[in-house]
């Protein structure tokens, strides 16, 4: 049951009830900070009708113990929120097909929701990527590949080095992401790096022709800073799917809300959701 918000009599945009196909939010779990039972009850305990996943990163959860893990996972669950591994996998794959089938076992069994599926430091064939998401499907759990344009994106790599690698192109990048989503991908993890992070100047054209090709819904954004989804809000609405850091979640759900934010998008964050408006559009698609 969903509690009533304070001051209710004021108008705002509000979410659509979870769980919900669009303004999804997964937020940062264990990584640049540690994360207890008491910090994220703190966390969802304010905040979780406008959660929808939380990520744990880096592997985090290999260096913690399994009934810690369990723990916080089941504390999202009693909030309603979905957990995700985060994308660890690209780790494991170095170890072998054993050490991956253990992975999504192991992560079934502790009860994790999506395997999100990386391979921002290693090159992996297209058909070994979707032989994967069969993997993860098999199991029961939601596979989230994770694309972008940039090799050796994540673990914090320096704009130099980025850029000594060079950006892919965003056409095969989409291919690939549509291969994966006929595959049966749950949904797909835009990585910032090479388009919004670590990068000289944003390729602002990129998410643009992702969503083009792909649809709005079936993509997320990873975007934690708030420079960078003030521009996703500003240019494709509050209802762009984003990644952020834990810490920013209540900054960008008043940004979705349309009641704060930067000079440029205060007040000028609107949506069109009477209940009469809702229904004839559910209708007529």
């Amino acid at each position: 049951m969903e509690r009533q918000r304070a001051f209710p009599f004021i108008r705002m945009n509000e979410p659509e009830p979870k769980p919900r196909s669009r303004g999804i939010t997964e937020i940062r779990g264990p990584y640049y900070s540690v994360m207890g039972p008491n910090y994220l009850k703190d966390v969802l305990g304010t905040m979780d009708r406008y959660i929808d996943s939380l990520k744990f990163a880096g592997g985090s959860f290999s260096l913690m113990p399994r009934s810690e893990i369990r723990n916080l996972i089941e504390l999202c669950h009693e909030h309603n929120v979905l957990v995700s591994t985060g994308g660890f996998v690209e780790y494991v794959l170095t170890q072998g097909p054993d050490a991956v089938r253990a992975y999504v076992e192991e992560c079934k069994s502790l009860g994790f929701d999506i395997v999100e599926l990386s391979a921002g430091f290693i090159t992996i064939p297209t058909d070994d990527w979707l032989r994967l998401i069969e993997l993860v499907r098999k199991a029961g759990l939601k596979p989230k590949p994770e694309v972008g344009i940039q090799f050796g994106a994540g673990g914090a790599s320096r704009e130099e080095e980025l850029k000594a690698e060079g950006p892919s192109d965003p056409a095969w990048a989409i291919a690939r992401a549509k291969k994966f989503l006929d595959a049966g991908a749950y949904m797909i993890m835009i990585e910032s790096e090479g388009i919004t992070e670590n990068v000289s100047s944003w390729r602002v054209d990129v998410p643009g022709k992702f969503v083009d090709k792909l649809g709005l819904e079936n993509l997320m954004f990873e975007a934690a800073d708030p420079d960078v989804f003030n521009w996703y809000i500003k240019n494709y609405g509050p209802d762009v799917n984003l990644f952020v850091d834990h810490s920013q979640i209540v900054q960008l759900q008043c940004l979705r809300a349309g009641i704060w934010g930067v000079q440029s998008l205060w007040g000028r964050v609107i949506t069109y959701r009477d209940k009469e408006a809702v229904s004839s559009t559910r209708i007529a698609s």
